[in-house]
């Protein structure tokens, strides 16, 4: 790909997002004039236990709140919820960041409850919506693992909480020789990342070669906690911070870190 003309001109940007969630962010990239390159570093695949999500639409109306933890939670629980029955009424819907209220909102849904600033498990708990849950229930859709913060917090505060396995993730088998390619030959000025694991993928996946120009290489993350996560791999430029994962924050943060370069 050859980059354009605007404020992202010669920028080469490497996407790390799950294949079926890069398009956006890759287009408003290329908007800006920049190169996307992309290389998924997760998997999203079916829950394990499928059955187990399809029987949460009979009691789903039970619950008081529904947590969605990631955009892919939203998309892999509704897919198969509301194909059997629309959303309740009367089940608020709470999730920890702006691309999950986001793809709410292809679903005809809108939150009623995500963080204004901290876009994590302690952002959303420190709603002042969640403070008194006393008997209250709740459901949290989420991948395979993951924190146990959230539901340790609810329940401390008196509320009952079950968990649904809404997808599984996996690290994807790639062939990484074209990336490093690009990567070796200068194209590759940043690099995005979204998660933890992602993070942990990426580096596992690139191997002794490509680890030697990711620990050269700036990451944009968007979140604070995966700033601890740098030093210990050796990861010695500066990294970027978007204020959340929405495409329009990355892109927002890619191009405060490129304007005093066009100066």
């Amino acid at each position: 790909m050859t980059a354009g003309t605007g404020a992202l001109a010669g920028v080469g940007v490497l996407v790390t997002r799950p294949a079926a969630q890069a398009d956006g962010l890759c287009e408003l990239i290329e908007a800006a004039g920049g190169v996307a390159y992309r290389f998924p570093v997760l998997e999203i695949c079916p829950p394990r236990d499928p059955e187990s999500l399809r029987a949460v639409v009979d009691q789903l109306d039970s619950y008081d709140c529904a947590i969605f933890v990631s955009a892919n939670a939203v998309q892999r629980a509704l897919d198969v919820l509301l194909e059997q029955h629309p959303w309740p009424r009367s089940v608020r819907i709470a999730v920890i960041g702006r691309r999950s209220a986001q793809e709410l909102e292809r679903y005809g849904l809108s939150a009623d409850l995500c963080p204004d600033t901290r876009f994590d498990s302690e952002g959303l708990l420190a709603l002042p919506e969640l403070q008194t849950v006393n008997g209250q229930h709740f459901v949290i859709f989420r991948g395979d693992g993951g924190r146990e913060y959230l539901a340790e917090m609810l329940r401390q505060r008196g509320a009952s909480v079950d968990y649904v396995e809404a997808y599984s993730r996996a690290c994807p088998d790639s062939d990484t020789a074209p990336v490093l390619r690009q990567w070796q030959s200068g194209a590759i000025d940043l690099v995005v990342v979204n998660s933890a694991e992602s993070l942990r993928n990426l580096w596992e996946m690139l191997g002794e070669a490509g680890q030697q120009l990711l620990k050269q290489t700036p990451l944009l993350v968007v979140s604070e906690r995966m700033l601890p996560l740098m030093k210990p791999l050796g990861l010695t430029a500066p990294p970027l911070l978007a204020a959340n994962a929405t495409d329009e924050a990355v892109v927002k943060a890619l191009l405060d870190w490129q304007a005093p370069r066009l100066k």
